[in-house]
C-alpha cells in the first residue's frame, strides 16, 4: 500500500496553492500501519535547496489500515520553498518524495510552495475579464496621419492584402514596411470590440520608433506619427473607458532602438549616447568601444541594451514626476505588459510596479514570461515575480502550449490536465484570475494554422501558403474547441486581432497581417461573441477556483466553482462517445441527452454542465 498524499486535495493540505506570510497550512497524511512508522517530519527548503526549516508531525488517529498524521506549520518569509518528508522507524528512517499526484520513497520531485506578502492584491477590473490584443498598424485606418516626422526609410502598402516583407530590403532595412493602421482606426472599432465582450486592449508598442513593430523604442514620451498623435491616444482611452474598457500597452525596457533619441547611431537627433560622448543618456548604454561595439540585445545591433538599474535611467521610465510611466498612466493607460520581463532585474519591476500603484491603485502589470513564472529562474536567478508582488499576471504560454498539444493529438489530456492544476497550484488566486489566457499573439503563428497546418517548407513557400479547406475545416472545428477551453478557464481569455474573424498565417511577419474587414469568417465571429457572452453569464467562469476532475483517452474535465456555482467542462476530443453524469446543459456542441438521463458527448463534442449530483463521479474509460 502507498502511503497517501496530495497537495491538490484539502484533505491533505489546507489551504490548496500557496500561501500568504504568516498564514497557517494544516498537512494531513495516511500511512499503513505495516509501514511501522514512528515518526513524521516536514523538511522545507529555499529556492536554493537549502535548509529552511523542519516540523514534525503528530500521530492524531487512525482506522486500523491507516495511521493518520497531521503538522502545522507558516512561512513567515516571503519566497519560494520546496518541501519534502523524513518517515522515521525502528530500524531507519526513508524519505518521501512527490511522483504525479502521488507519493514515491526516496525519488522523485519536491513539492512547491510560495509565501507570497500578506497584503498582495491585483487589480479588480482585469479578474476573468476578455482581453484583445492589438497590433496596431495592421488592425483598422481612419484618416491619414502626419507622416512628417515618421522616421526614414518607411514605405506603406498599396493593398491592405499585400504579404508583408519578409527580407531585408535593397537597402538592408527589416520591418520598414507599414500598412495606415492608426489609433483612431482602433477608437472607430471599439463597438465592434464592444459586441466581443471585451474588457481590455492592449496595444502592441505604441511610441516613435524606426520599425512596424516598435520594439525598437526610438522616444517613449511620443506617439508614433504614422499612429497618430498623444491626443489621439487620450481620446481613444476617454473612449474605451466610456465603454468600460481598459486599455494596456506594451513596455520595452531592456533596450531601445539604436534610432533613437537616447542612443542615436544615425546621428540624427544629434545628444544621443552613440553620437555625442557627453551625452545624458550615455550612462545607459553597455560600450565594449565607443561608439561601435557595444551590448546588444539577442546580438541584434538595432537594439542596444540598457543598463536597467542606472539612476537616470530609472528616473526617467519610473521615478520622475513626469516619468514615462507616470506620462501614459496620466493620459489614460491602465497598465502596461512588460517586454521580456525575465532581462529586466527585480529591483527595476518592483520599482515600477510600486510607482504604479501610487499613480493608479488600480493598473495592472502584466509580464511576458514563456514558462511557469512562479519558479522562473533567468541568468542564473531566481526570479520573484509573485513572492516579492512584483508583477500582478503573466502571459500563459504553458496552458496554452498544452491546449495546442491536447488538440493536436500529441498529448491525450493527461498532460493537458497536469499542466492546468500545477498553474492552479503554484499562481497565487490572484494571479490566476488575471493570466493572459492566449491561443496566438504576434510572437506565434496563427492559432488556425497552428491547428490546421502541419506544413513546414520554406519562407517563400509559407508567405503564400493557405490551408485546403479540409484542413481548415478540421483546424475550425479544434480552434472551436480552443476556445471553449480559454473561455471558460480562469484568468484573461486574449484574443488576438483576427484569429475570431478566421486569419491564417505562419510565423512572424506572417502572423501580423491585416484585420480582413469585410472578409470575415462571421460563423467563427458569432462563436467567440457566444463564448464571450457564456463567461460573461457565469461568475465561476469569471472568477471560480478550478479542478481538475478528470483527464486522458482523449478527454479532459474540470470544475469551476465559486459560492454556490458550480460548473463543469467537459471536452471529448477521442474518437468515441464519452457519457457524462445528468444535470443542467448550459451549453454544448455535439452532446445529446441518453435515455437514462446522462449526458453523452460525440467525439469532437464538449459542454458545460450543472451535474444533478454534484459528487457524481466522471469517468474517462
Amino acid at each position: 500500500m502507498r502511503i497517501l498524499f496530495d497537495s491538490r486535495q484539502e484533505q491533505y493540505k489546507t489551504p490548496f496553492g500557496t500561501l500568504r506570510t504568516g498564514e497557517s497550512c494544516i498537512l494531513h497524511m495516511r500511512i499503513p500501519v505495516n509501514c511501522g512508522a514512528t515518526s513524521v517530519t516536514l523538511i522545507v527548503e529555499n529556492c536554493e535547496e537549502q535548509p529552511f526549516c523542519e516540523v514534525p508531525f503528530a500521530r492524531d488517529g487512525g482506522d486500523g489500515v491507516y495511521d493518520t498524521w497531521s503538522c502545522r506549520f507558516a512561512l513567515e518569509e516571503r519566497g519560494l520553498y520546496f518541501y519534502w518528508f523524513r518517515v522515521g522507524k525502528t530500524d531507519g528512517s526513508f524519505r518521501l518524495f512527490r511522483q504525479g499526484s502521488q507519493t514515491n520513497m526516496e525519488a522523485g520531485e519536491k513539492w512547491q510552495v510560495s509565501a507570497i506578502p500578506a497584503d498582495f492584491t491585483g487589480p479588480e477590473f482585469a479578474r476573468g475579464a476578455v482581453m484583445y490584443q492589438i497590433f496596431p498598424d495592421r488592425f483598422h485606418q481612419v484618416g491619414r496621419c502626419d507622416l512628417t516626422d515618421k522616421l526614414q526609410p518607411f514605405w506603406i502598402h498599396q493593398k491592405l492584402s499585400d504579404t508583408p516583407q519578409y527580407t531585408a530590403d535593397a537597402g538592408g532595412n527589416w520591418c520598414s514596411d507599414f500598412y495606415g493602421g492608426n489609433l483612431e482606426g482602433i477608437r472607430e472599432k471599439l463597438s465592434y470590440l464592444h459586441t466581443l465582450g471585451v474588457k481590455v486592449l492592449y496595444l502592441n508598442p505604441v511610441f516613435m520608433a524606426y520599425s512596424n513593430h516598435r520594439y525598437d523604442t526610438a522616444d517613449y514620451k511620443r506617439i508614433d506619427p504614422m499612429l497618430g498623435t498623444e491626443e489621439d491616444f487620450r481620446t481613444l482611452c476617454d473612449a474605451a473607458h466610456a465603454r468600460g474598457m481598459r486599455v494596456i500597452l506594451d513596455g520595452v525596457f531592456s533596450h531601445t532602438g539604436s534610432n533613437s533619441v537616447y542612443f542615436d547611431a544615425k546621428h540624427v537627433f544629434g545628444h544621443g549616447a552613440a553620437s555625442d560622448p557627453n551625452s545624458p543618456y550615455r550612462r545607459w548604454y553597455r560600450f565594449h568601444h565607443y561608439p561601435d561595439d557595444y551590448e546588444a540585445w539577442w546580438g541584434i545591433r538595432t537594439l542596444p541594451c540598457v543598463e536597467e538599474l542606472d539612476e537616470t535611467y530609472l528616473h526617467y521610465i519610473i521615478e520622475d514626476e513626469d516619468s514615462v510611466i507616470a506620462h501614459w498612466l496620466r493620459l489614460g493607460a491602465d497598465g502596461f505588459r512588460l517586454d521580456v520581463v525575465d532581462e529586466l532585474p527585480d529591483e527595476f519591476v518592483r520599482r515600477l510596479r510600486r510607482r504604479m500603484r501610487q499613480i493608479d491603485p488600480q493598473s495592472l502589470l502584466l509580464g511576458e514570461v514563456w514558462e511557469d513564472a512562479s519558479n522562473k529562474r533567468a541568468y542564473g536567478v531566481s526570479r520573484r515575480y509573485f513572492v516579492d508582488g512584483e508583477l500582478d499576471s503573466v502571459m500563459n504560454y504553458p496552458w496554452r502550449n498544452a491546449i495546442v498539444a491536447f488538440l493536436t493529438d500529441a498529448d491525450d489530456g493527461t498532460a493537458l490536465g497536469e499542466s492546468l492544476m500545477t498553474l492552479a497550484e503554484n499562481y497565487p488566486p490572484e494571479v490566476l484570475s488575471c493570466v493572459m489566457n492566449h491561443l496566438g499573439t504576434h510572437d506565434t503563428p496563427r492559432i488556425l494554422t497552428v491547428l490546421g497546418e502541419p506544413f513546414r517548407g520554406t519562407k517563400d513557400e509559407r508567405a503564400h501558403r493557405r490551408m485546403t479547406p479540409v484542413q481548415r475545416k478540421t483546424a475550425l472545428m479544434r480552434l472551436r474547441m480552443a476556445a471553449f477551453l480559454q473561455f471558460t478557464l480562469p484568468g484573461m481569455p486574449c484574443i488576438y486581432y483576427g484569429d475570431e474573424a478566421g486569419m491564417e498565417g505562419f510565423e512572424d511577419p506572417f502572423c501580423r497581417v491585416c484585420y480582413p474587414w469585410g472578409h470575415e469568417d462571421e460563423e467563427l465571429r458569432a462563436y467567440y461573441r457566444m463564448m464571450s457572452a457564456l463567461r460573461g453569464s457565469s461568475e465561476a467562469l469569471r472568477r471560480g477556483d478550478l479542478r481538475v476532475l478528470a483527464a486522458g483517452n482523449g478527454r479532459i474535465a474540470f470544475s469551476r466553482s465559486i459560492g454556490g456555482e458550480r460548473v463543469v467542462v467537459c471536452v471529448n476530443h477521442s474518437i468515441g462517445e464519452w457519457v457524462l453524469p445528468a444535470g443542467r446543459v448550459r451549453f454544448a456542441e455535439s452532446a445529446a441527452p441518453s435515455p437514462t438521463g446522462e449526458v453523452v458527448l460525440m467525439r469532437g463534442g464538449f459542454c458545460l454542465l450543472e451535474p444533478s449530483d454534484p459528487e457524481a463521479h466522471i469517468s474517462i474509460e
